[in-house]
This record gives C-alpha cells, sequence and structure tokens, in this order.
C-alpha cells in the first residue's frame, strides 16, 4: 500500500476530542503507534467474549488500554514529555 493510502487510512480514524488531546502531547511516531494499535483493538476485541470483562467491558476502552501499553512499551514519560526509550 502506498504511503499516501496508509496516511489516509490512518486519518480516518476518529478518536474522542479527550484522547486526541491527550495524544497531541506524543510524538509523531507514538502517535501513530497509538491509532494503529486502537483500531487494530478495536476490530480484536469486537466479541465482547474477547475481553476479560466480557460485555462489562466496552470495546472502546480496551482498545485505549491496549494502544496506550503499546506506546508505553516504546516511549516513556520525562517530566511533561515523552521520550523514547
Amino acid at each position: 500500500m502506498p504511503e499516501k493510502d496508509k496516511k489516509k487510512k490512518e486519518d480516518d480514524i476518529k478518536l474522542s476530542d479527550a484522547t486526541e488531546k491527550r495524544i497531541d502531547q506524543l510524538p509523531e511516531h507514538a502517535q501513530h503507534i497509538f491509532k494503529k494499535v486502537h483500531t487494530s483493538a478495536l476490530k480484536q476485541y469486537e466479541n465482547p467474549g474477547k475481553r476479560r470483562g466480557g460485555a462489562k467491558e466496552d470495546v472502546e476502552e480496551v482498545a485505549h488500554k491496549v494502544a496506550w501499553a503499546a506506546v508505553k512499551k516504546e516511549y516513556k514519560k520525562q517530566g511533561d514529555e515523552w521520550v523514547k526509550k
């Protein structure tokens, strides 16, 4: 897939305003990780049977947790900034 199409697909991801505001503070690469993993997790955990909390846990909440975990594998917060580990 051409780079231009990948970028367009990533831009189509709909995140809440609060989430957008929080990830805007991340470096560009970390934002990419968050969006890519978030989208993947939404698909993967769409079925409540695949979530630890089952139907009690919202798919958006699970995707959010998974995406932050992925970012934190490669980045850490140092003061007010996110830096690569």
